[in-house]
C-alpha cells in the first residue's frame, strides 16, 4: 500500500486520490491529508450487481435449428479428415524436402572444399616442375647432342585456328 502525505495547498488533484483522511500534525499548525493508492484502497461507492436476466423462450424449430447446427455430420466430418490428411502430406514432404536440401548443400560444401584443395595441389605441383625444368639446358642438348637446328622462318607455317587451342594435321602440309 503506497501512502503520500501532503499538506494543505500542495496536495494532488482530487481526480488521483481515492480516499482522504484529514489529520492533525503534532505541532497543530499544519493539517495533512494521507492518501492511498492501488487496490487496498476502500471502494466508497459499490456498483449495484444486475440482476440475471430470465432466459429468453425460443421456439422449437430456432432450438432444432441450433442443436443441427451444433451437429457435426458425415460430410463435414470426412472434409476435416481429407484437409487433415493432405495438411500432414504436405508437411511431410516439406521436411523431406528441406532434409534433401541441407544434405544437398552439404554435400556442395564438401565438394568445393575438395576441389580447392585440388586445385591447390596441382597448382603447386606446376609450379614444382616448372622451376625444375632447364630450359637453356634443354637447347644445348638438342643443338649439340642430338644435332638438332632451329627453325628458321622459310620452316615456319602458320595456319588459322577456328577456336581450339591447337591444330590437328590430317594429312601431308602442302609445298609452296
Amino acid at each position: 500500500m503506497a501512502e503520500k502525505r501532503y499538506s494543505r495547498g500542495a496536495s494532488p488533484s482530487s481526480g488521483n486520490s481515492r480516499t482522504k483522511n484529514r489529520t492533525k500534525s503534532a505541532a497543530g499548525d499544519r493539517d495533512y491529508y494521507t492518501y492511498v493508492d492501488g487496490n487496498t484502497v476502500r471502494q466508497l461507492r459499490v456498483a449495484a450487481v444486475p440482476e440475471p436476466e430470465k432466459p429468453v423462450s425460443v421456439s422449437r424449430a430456432t432450438r432444432k435449428n441450433r442443436e443441427r447446427a451444433l451437429q457435426m455430420n458425415l460430410g463435414y466430418v470426412l472434409f476435416l479428415t481429407a484437409a487433415a490428411v493432405v495438411t500432414v502430406f504436405v508437411f511431410v514432404n516439406f521436411l523431406k524436402l528441406q532434409a534433401t536440401n541441407t544434405l544437398l548443400q552439404e554435400k556442395v560444401a564438401s565438394l568445393s572444399a575438395e576441389l580447392d584443395s585440388v586445385v591447390l595441389e596441382n597448382d603447386s605441383e606446376y609450379n614444382r616442375v616448372m622451376n625444375g625444368v632447364d630450359l637453356e639446358h634443354i637447347k644445348e642438348v638438342a643443338t649439340e647432342e642430338l644435332g638438332m637446328q632451329l627453325a628458321t622462318s622459310e620452316q615456319v607455317v602458320t595456319y588459322e585456328s577456328q577456336g581450339n587451342d591447337y591444330v590437328r594435321q590430317y594429312s601431308e602440309i602442302p609445298e609452296e
